[in-house]
């Protein structure tokens, strides 16, 4: 038989699409060039920690959450200088009115979590002094928990409230914008959408309203249904009004009108509220007649509304429903004219004995939001210990890939006379053996679960292959023949 005919009979039909599309010489093996880019990467050497640095509704006064307030600067601004400051590899902010955190990934816990402080009161201009016993730190899962729980609804001063969420995915969209959110802090933050998102479908925690306010607007669309296209009358300029007023322009209302005693606390109100407008008092009876939804909080001390003047409106109204949330005290209607048809009359005691009865609900939801949340630190914990495992994995096929390299450079002289495709299949043949032999220990370093467990096996792997030394080089391997693989062929 003649060169022409020495093959492989070892793999050859599982080889022979691969041989057609690369041949040896031509198409090289792109692995360890993939490796030499993995093992280049920071992120790939060395382990990253999670770090948060923050203050919140829980830590500190609302004056001094003021201060640090990042939408007043921009946090476009902050992360432009995070990144400056070369101390974090990744770095989201968020920043709300209950709280301003700033997530980061890094090598080094200790030297970031001091500059992270320092940046705050920098970027600011508030002495350490004032900030840093309102400071709170967390690492790793434990900063994985806390956000979960934010993002939940669970670390928010009303429990459950809803528009946390978009403000998580705010913050992540920013960073992620000015290319400041990297890996590690993109899969955190979507694990906490995941997390949030559950808790939301699968819990009621975030069902019924928590507030006097948003309580006022649950009970209006129960009477009217989709509010957009009503008109609100607010009668008082007072906080809780304002509140009110905010809500009820949230659902999409048409106009939102405020009444005063004195007119220019009615128009800083309206200013306020933003797309209102004010109105003079004496033009109040007409006001509550031309609107559908009409919100009282004079503080006034006596009726401002009587029974016979709200009869007299509805007949000018023609019966169409009108809804009244008297949220003063002592009240602004008189009780007896939620006795008028098609006038629906509620106060303060009402919507309190609401709001009491969806905290006792929520209350009851918080132990199995806890739980999705644990669900979802565990799944990321699992993602984050298999990071840890990568460097010692790209060392691992590193080694084997240099000794496969190594010895198919020893033996080229002898594979040198065999035909394209036959040196093909012993590049694809040798290749595939690495591959089998590093699968099972490649899926069961990512896949452990203790910390512990994959710390000691990556130990282990780098002590007995000297993944910290240099390769083995061609003259440094054993001086094996190529029979196993190749058959001399025979001379006729």
């Amino acid at each position: 038989m003649g060169r022409a005919a020495v093959g492989l009979s070892l793999g050859g039909r599982v080889c022979d699409r691969a041989a057609e599309l690369r041949a040896h010489r031509l198409f090289p093996d792109p692995k360890p060039q993939l490796l030499a880019v993995l093992e280049s990467r920071p992120d790939r050497r060395t382990r990253v920690h999670l770090l948060l640095v923050g203050i919140s509704h829980r830590t500190a006064p609302v004056d001094l959450r003021e201060r640090v307030d990042f939408q007043v600067r921009g946090v476009e601004a902050a992360l432009g200088a995070l990144s400056g400051r070369g101390t974090t590899n990744e770095a989201v902010v968020l920043s709300t009115c209950n709280r301003v955190e700033v997530y980061a990934a890094c090598g080094e816990v200790e030297p970031t979590r001091t500059d992270l402080v320092a940046f705050l009161g920098e970027f600011h201009a508030i002495e350490p002094a004032a900030l840093k016993p309102h400071v709170y730190d967390l690492t790793d899962l434990d900063v994985a928990r806390h956000l979960f729980r934010v993002a939940a609804g669970l670390d928010s001063m009303v429990v459950g409230e809803p528009q946390i969420l978009g403000q998580v995915k705010e913050a992540h969209t920013l960073a992620t914008m000015d290319r400041t959110a990297g890996p590690v802090l993109n899969r955190l933050f979507h694990s906490s959408f995941a997390a949030g998102k559950r808790v939301r479908t699968e819990t009621a925690l975030g069902s019924g309203a928590v507030s006097v306010s948003f309580a006022a607007v649950s009970l209006a669309r129960k009477i009217f249904g989709d509010l957009r296209g009503r008109h609100v009358l607010v009668v008082g300029a007072g906080e809780m009004g304002k509140l009110t007023a905010l809500h009820m322009k949230s659902q999409g209302v048409q106009s939102v009108t405020i009444v005063s005693r004195t007119m220019a606390h009615a128009a800083r109100t309206a200013e306020a509220i933003g797309g209102a407008s004010a109105a003079p008092w004496d033009e109040v009876g007409t006001a509550v007649g031309s609107s559908d939804i009409v919100i009282t909080a004079t503080g006034a001390g006596k009726p401002v509304f009587t029974k016979a003047q709200i009869e007299a409106v509805m007949r000018r109204r023609r019966s169409r429903p009108l809804f009244i949330i008297d949220i003063a005290m002592p009240r602004d209607v008189e009780a007896a004219a939620g006795e008028i048809e098609q006038v629906f009359l509620y106060n303060i005691d009402d919507l309190q004995a609401t709001v009491q009865e969806n905290l006792v609900r929520r209350a009851n939801e918080v132990a199995r939001a806890e739980a999705i949340v644990t669900e979802e630190v565990d799944r990321f914990g699992a993602w984050l210990r298999s990071r840890d495992a990568i460097p010692t994995v790209v060392a691992l096929r590193q080694r084997f890939e240099s000794v496969r390299r190594s010895e198919l450079e020893r033996l080229d002289f002898k594979l040198s006379a065999l035909p394209p495709e036959a040196r093909s299949r012993v590049e694809e043949i040798t290749r595939l053996i690495v591959e089998k032999l590093l699968l099972t220990p490649t899926e069961q370093l990512k896949t452990l679960s203790d910390a512990e467990v994959l710390t000691a096996y990556t130990e282990a792997l780098t002590k007995l292959f000297n993944l910290g030394q240099q390769a083995p080089s061609a003259t440094e391997t054993l001086d094996r023949r190529v029979e196993p693989f190749v058959r001399p062929s025979k001379r006729s």
